[in-house]
């Protein structure tokens, strides 16, 4: 079950990471080394992180990516502002931000403006685009699927659809961690240097849709969209159920899968016939195979069928809604959605870390941070007196959530 582990018991414990991001990919990967034990300061501006307004899709952004963090809110276009935020990157192992192409640049907080100070600092940015003819081109999540084919293979054909949830973020900000890890384990082991580190959207929708540009070069024939493609299996589809609104997608994708499933569902005749042995002959048979499943699965009851299909040892799943995993029973038991406050006081689960290490999930050790609600302890830590932070304060270049620390 989750845990709410001590700092010391998490693998990247003493690694302290600055953070200057927005939206979704860079606080993903801010989210992801947090909960894996990093120190990760969020730098938000006088006001709090506009991210935290969202309304409609982007309403759970911050929530979701923004836990086990402290935050201080600066006004990065003063001067003590800057230098404030100068410091804590001089005493940080990692920079991370995802603002536009040269924005932390122009406040004189680029790469270069380390390379003496904190020779030894990992400078992350999460972009639209790596190098190239693209790179100081704005972008978004939607942006990147539509002009990496990810959009295209997930719609019908001529209505390309952006994938449900900002899986390119996400990614992009997952590949991001990859490198900052190996950019952490190359310092380590060569016993100091920093270096610069990006990730990007454009660069890993192409690599999601790498796999079908594979297939093109392995078979000479473009891949048609989800709706439309050729499976690589026979039984691999969204099947309807006695119970009316309840689906069941089920895929039989081994020999020795459909040996079990025609011997649970009493399939006899499919199993004796020669023509349906090897997977690639079922395949061909498509056409004759699916309308039998289909008229067999619509006899039973959604939850008679599912426990069918779990005695059989195929995969499957009942077609869930996002709200519905707030009850699903496997997360819930597994601690596989972890306890935080949103600003108002109320209550959320959302979903933990998915890594498991030594059988626990990284747990919150910080709740949902109101902005500037480490603004005191982070500027006391770079020893300034209470009388120069409440002077900034009043200068509105630094902004506290409340007399000292205030808990989101």
């Amino acid at each position: 079950m989750s845990v709410d582990t001590v700092s010391g018991e998490l693998p990247l414990a003493g690694i302290r990471v600055i953070e200057f991001s927005h939206m979704v990919m860079g606080p993903a990967t801010g989210v992801i080394l947090a909960d894996l034990g990093a120190e990760v300061i969020k730098v938000e501006p006088i006001g709090g992180d506009q991210t935290r307004r969202l309304l409609g899709s982007g309403a759970g952004y911050f929530p979701m990516f923004n836990r086990n963090k402290r935050s201080i809110a600066l006004d990065l276009k003063s001067e003590d502002g800057l230098q404030i935020a100068t410091d804590l990157v001089n005493g940080a192992d990692v920079l991370l931000e995802n603002f536009r192409p040269g924005a932390l640049e122009k406040l004189g907080l680029g790469p270069s403006a380390f390379e003496k100070s904190n020779p030894d600092l990992i400078y992350f940015s999460a972009k639209g685009f790596l190098s190239g003819p693209y790179e100081s081109r704005a972008a978004l999540d939607e942006v990147a699927q539509m002009m990496g084919g990810l959009a295209y293979m997930t719609g019908p054909p001529g209505r390309p659809l952006r994938a449900g949830a900002s899986v390119i973020d996400v990614t992009g900000g997952m590949f991001g961690v990859i490198g900052i890890l190996a950019a952490l384990f190359r310092r380590e082991r060569s016993g100091g240097g920093g270096c610069t580190v990006r990730s990007s959207l454009f660069e890993t929708t192409a690599f999601l849709v790498g796999q079908h540009m594979a297939q093109m070069a392995v078979t000479g024939v473009a891949p048609k969209p989800m709706p439309e493609r050729s499976s690589a299996w026979a039984i691999y589809d969204v099947f309807e159920t006695a119970t009316e609104d309840e689906q069941i997608f089920v895929g039989v994708v081994s020999d020795s899968q459909w040996k079990s499933f025609t011997k649970t569902f009493g399939l006899d005749a499919l199993a004796a016939n020669p023509a349906y042995a090897a997977n690639n002959d079922r395949v061909l048979a498509r056409d004759e195979l699916i309308p039998q499943i289909r008229a067999l699965f619509s006899s039973f009851e959604r939850d008679d069928l599912l426990k069918k299909l779990a005695e059989a040892g195929v995969a499957f799943a009942p077609i869930a809604r996002p709200e519905d995993l707030f009850d699903d029973e496997h997360l819930n038991a597994g601690g596989g959605l972890v306890d935080l406050t949103l600003p108002g006081g109320n209550g959320i689960r959302l979903p933990a870390l998915p890594v498991e290490m030594n059988g626990k999930l990284p747990g919150v050790r910080l709740d949902l941070p109101n902005a500037g609600a480490h603004t005191v302890s982070v500027l006391r830590e770079l020893g300034l007196s209470d009388d120069r932070i409440e002077e900034l304060g009043r200068l509105k270049v630094v902004q506290e959530a409340g007399p000292g620390d205030v808990a989101g």
